[in-house]
């Protein structure tokens, strides 16, 4: 029994290992293309939390509820997609600073992650207007983030 519990952690350290050296030998114009796909689905999700903070369309709060759950998972998707690696990449959006303050722009990303999960918190109370100025402070979250270090179009 000691055997196979042995066999089983070892083969379960040797493929995290695998996992983890995978991660690092990643192309970076891969790298690149996760990072936007996810911003793709943020902006998905955030679009119509935003038209109901706005009183654009009707709220609805299962929808907010399930739109917050995706985008607190989605909030801690794109950040190792932003390795060095990937600073001279043509294909992309991302300012100098993204790569030259990455402090500043670590604690952005946890400022959106924090807004993200008091969303969440929220958006399970019931209260309308809490959850609307939830989403108003989350817009302010992503939008310090795109002022700072994305380039404008």
């Amino acid at each position: 029994m000691n055997k196979k519990l042995f066999s089983a952690g070892l083969a379960l350290a040797l493929g995290a290992g695998c996992a983890l050296s995978a991660q690092a030998q990643v192309k970076p114009e891969i790298l690149v293309k996760q990072r936007q796909s996810v911003m793709v689905l943020q902006g998905k999700y955030f679009g119509p939390l935003a038209g109901m903070a706005q009183n654009k369309i009707p709220y609805n709060k299962d929808q907010v509820m399930l739109y917050a759950a995706y985008l607190d998972a989605l909030s801690r998707m794109p950040w190792d997609g932003f390795d060095p690696s990937t600073k001279d990449e043509k294909n992309t959006r991302a300012l100098p600073a993204v790569y030259a303050d990455p402090g500043k722009f670590k604690e952005a990303a946890e400022r959106l992650q924090a807004s993200v999960r008091n969303l969440v918190t929220v958006s399970h109370t019931g209260d309308e207007a809490a959850v609307k100025g939830a989403i108003g402070d989350l817009g302010k979250a992503c939008g310090n983030c795109h002022d700072n270090f994305r380039q404008k179009q």
